[in-house]
């Protein structure tokens, strides 16, 4: 009981959050991955079709390895493919490359929240990798302001994930929309793709709450200390 933390009930609760999240969007996605599309496209044409659509013509579309590892590049202005959607005439697969390909449309329409999400990436990063390191530093040591830089580094986080919801809602509501109007899925299709995109989407919710619960330990701990 010494050891004992009632804060580490926030913590908890941001792991389940995280583990319900990944077990939706995976079994969500696997089930629509045994439904093919009437329609026979395959999810690499339907990214083709849509981009060319929209007048891009300078995005590769490349194929990597793994599951759900599917993402646009705005740096590189690569929409790369996991194995599991590229070559797939599923609806779950052609729902997540029609994503992908708002995240394009984005990039070329210069959608401010994705711009603004690039421009802070790399203080994100520097946040992720030592705001813990040096908020446990300031703990250690009792420097209030080495603990407010780590604040400040772990906030840039927070800040990532909240700007992060609506670059991934946008493009899911333009890739629906999308493929609604230029007929790449039948009209039942359109409800089994947004399913899947609905539960990717939840994952960015749940990762943006375990932030701010984390956001919220760190306050109550320090609080109490300086108490």
């Amino acid at each position: 009981m010494y050891f004992y933390d009632a804060t580490y009930i926030l913590v908890i609760i941001g792991v389940i959050l995280s583990i319900m999240a990944s077990i939706n969007v995976n079994s969500t996605f696997s089930k629509y991955s045994k439904i093919n599309s009437r329609t026979g496209l395959t999810a690499e044409r339907v990214a083709e079709m849509i981009l060319r659509g929209s007048g891009i013509y300078d995005v590769r579309i490349e194929r990597i390895a793994g599951k759900l590892t599917d993402h646009y590049s705005p740096k590189e202005k690569v929409l790369r493919l996991s194995d599991t959607v590229y070559g797939s005439t599923s609806v779950a697969a052609i729902g997540v490359a029609a994503h992908e390909c708002g995240h394009a449309i984005q990039h070329a329409h210069g959608y401010a929240p994705l711009k603004f999400r690039s421009a802070i990436v790399p203080v994100a990063k520097i946040g992720s990798a030592i705001s813990w390191p040096v908020i446990l530093l300031g703990l250690l040591f009792d420097m209030s302001g080495l603990m407010n830089i780590g604040i400040l580094l772990f906030l840039a986080i927070v800040v990532f994930q909240a700007v992060t919801l609506p670059v991934e809602f946008d493009a899911s509501k333009r890739a629906i929309t999308i493929l609604n109007n230029g007929a790449m899925l039948y009209p039942d299709e359109i409800g089994y793709a947004d399913s899947v995109l609905t539960a990717a989407a939840l994952t960015y919710v749940a990762a943006m709450v375990t932030t701010i619960l984390q956001l919220l330990r760190l306050f109550m701990i320090i609080g109490r200390r300086s108490n």
